[in-house]
């Protein structure tokens, strides 16, 4: 198991960010998907045509997003996304534990390319 941390810049508010992350209208707008998303606590969500499937757990409006990613494996994968204000908009603080071995580098390329450049394109 391998964890990932990083921080990406985004030209946009936390309060925007934040929505563009838990609206499954606006997800769909920046990943050309339609989405499953729901800022209830225990909701299951999926991006990507399924390719990302998992559960809600917590969330805090504006800053904070905590899911659990599924993979087949005993420990759970969680991802932990947090918005800081930056003077270029907003810094997103991103945590991915427990990724399996054999998903890591699909997964980073996964946060830079899919998920990152999607988000930056779709604010600028």
């Amino acid at each position: 198991m391998k964890d990932f941390k990083k921080y990406y810049i985004l030209p946009a508010e936390p309060e925007e960010v934040y929505v563009a992350l838990t609206n499954p209208a606006t997800i769909q707008l920046w990943t050309g998907e339609p989405a499953v998303m729901s800022t209830e606590p225990d909701s299951e969500f999926a991006l990507w045509d399924e390719s990302i499937v998992g559960k809600n757990l917590e969330f805090e409006e504006g800053k904070k997003i905590v899911q659990q990613w599924y993979f087949d494996q005993e420990e759970p994968s969680i991802v932990t996304i947090k918005l800081h204000p930056h003077k270029q908009g907003t810094s997103v603080e991103v945590r991915h534990s427990n990724i399996p071995d054999s998903e890591y580098d699909d997964i980073v390329e996964g946060w830079d390319d899919a998920y990152f450049r999607s988000l930056v394109e779709f604010y600028i």
